[in-house]
């Protein structure tokens, strides 16, 4: 029978998500100090002028796009250890789902800040709620526009835990121009 221990040692490969001899295992935790842990996350959708007209002015027939998806991210977040299986259940103490809509682009940003006071980070769970904001749109708009496209979806930033705070400092994703799409 494998060893089934909980070592939370980090493998030789530097991935905490496999023990020494190479198995998937959900990290130990259990010492871990609880701390307030923060994510940001963001992503972008593209579609058609006329179809964030149809968002912008609240006339799609499926109703209400925008709220529809903020309440699907915020629920993608509460279901993230449900969807990817080494995800810790997480109590989570906020989460916050804004929606930019640029004209120039033909987009829509979505942004969430996910929150905890636990003893590991928020960051798929804000990267799980900007994925389901995303599809949600892209669900409530495909009968109209199925040339959608979901992009630049990455973690902005991440504050607390053993790691400290972290932000992105890559070059920002680029929105991709209609002469592109």
């Amino acid at each position: 029978m494998a060893n089934s221990s909980t070592d939370s040692s980090i493998s030789e490969t530097g991935l905490t998500h496999f023990d020494q001899q190479g198995q998937a295992h959900m990290v130990d935790v259990g010492g871990k100090p609880n701390t307030h842990r923060i994510a940001i996350a963001s992503g972008v959708i593209q579609m058609q002028g006329e179809t964030l007209n149809v968002i912008k002015n609240g006339t799609a027939k499926k109703g209400d796009v925008l709220g529809i998806a903020r309440i699907a991210a915020i629920m993608g977040a509460k279901k993230t250890s449900d969807l990817i299986p080494l995800c810790h259940p997480l109590a989570l103490t906020r989460v916050r789902v804004d929606f930019e809509l640029d004209d120039s682009t033909h987009s829509v940003t979505c942004v969430a800040q996910v929150e905890t006071q636990g003893q590991t980070g928020v960051e798929m769970e804000a990267l799980t709620a900007v994925q389901i904001g995303l599809l949600t749109i892209y669900d409530m708009c495909k009968a109209i526009d199925k040339s959608m496209v979901m992009h630049s979806i990455y973690v902005a930033e991440k504050r607390g835990g053993k790691s400290g705070d972290w932000k992105f400092e890559g070059p920002t994703p680029t929105i991709q121009s209609d002469s592109a799409r």
